[in-house]
């Protein structure tokens, strides 16, 4: 399955969020720790879901970008 995930700069870090996994997160050093983090937190919280016999989420989030005049 291919979620979209979120990934935010904070003054020392990276973090990552999951919009159709409400509570997936992770954080990471870099963008390659937080792209694996967030990976590892996907599939963790997916394999929670299946053993409290809760459905797994359908990925629906569509990431777009759209220019603008700044």
């Amino acid at each position: 399955m291919r979620y979209a995930i979120v990934i935010e700069q904070t003054e020392g870090n990276f973090s990552a969020y999951v919009p159709d996994l409400p509570g997936c997160v992770a954080t990471g050093a870099t963008l390659t720790d937080v792209e694996r983090e967030i990976r590892e937190a996907i599939a963790f919280h997916l394999e929670g879901l299946r053993a409290d016999g809760q459905p797994v989420p359908p990925a629906a989030s569509r990431v777009e970008y759209v220019e603008v005049a700044a």
